[in-house]
Parts: C-alpha cells; structure tokens; sequence
C-alpha cells in the first residue's frame, strides 16, 4: 500500500474527527491544497517547517483511497509532492503516530517508522 502522510497539531485533528473531516491548516487553506508529504520526505519537512513545535501528528493516508483529488506537483527541491485538493475525511486516515519532541527540540519519529 502506498502512503501520503500529513503533519498537523493533535488539537487541529481532533477538532477535524469531531467533524469528521480534516480542512487543512493555516497554510493549507492559504495556498488551497493540503500539503502531504512521501515518507521520503518527512524529516526535511519537519525540520524545515515545524521545528521546535509540539504535540504533533503524523497522519498516514493511503494514496488509493484519496487518489480522486490528489496531484503530485514540483515543489522543494523540485520533486514531487502529493497536494490534496478538497477536504480529507477523517476516517479515510490509516494511522496515525506521535510525533514527539525530544528534551534537545528535536523530533523524534516512531520507533520502526522508517525500517
């Protein structure tokens, strides 16, 4: 199975499972699609855009089942990012992990997450 995976605020999913549909972040709605990442792609995004932030998700999507309104688009370092483009219903999610801050303001993914 190929995954999307999606970094966001504990607060700002469980607020979207209480409407069972994720609407993006700040920065989402600003530039109309959520950003999701490949798990190729975590690490850098992570560090570049939330250093230091805490209470984070890692939200795993499964690419056949939002395909419909997903498009793969140049971005950072000219690769390919998958962009979702519409709403992401909650229950379309496949997993979901802490993504924790160590005591040095580093993230730390999930043990295996990368194996």
């Amino acid at each position: 199975m190929s995954l999307v995976y999606k970094i966001c605020s504990k607060n700002e999913w469980n607020n979207a499972v209480i409407k069972n549909l994720y609407t993006g972040s700040e920065v989402d709605n600003k530039d109309g699609f959520i950003h999701l990442s490949t798990k190729e792609q975590l690490k850098e995004t992570v560090l570049k855009h939330f250093k230091g932030q805490k209470n984070l998700l890692i939200i795993c999507f499964s690419v056949s089942k939002i395909e419909d309104k997903l498009k793969w688009e140049i971005s950072r370092n000219e690769e390919f990012f998958p962009h979702y483009y519409g709403n992401l219903e909650t229950n379309k999610a496949e997993e979901i992990y802490n993504l924790s801050l160590n005591a040095n303001g580093i993230h730390e993914f999930p043990e295996n997450f990368f194996s």
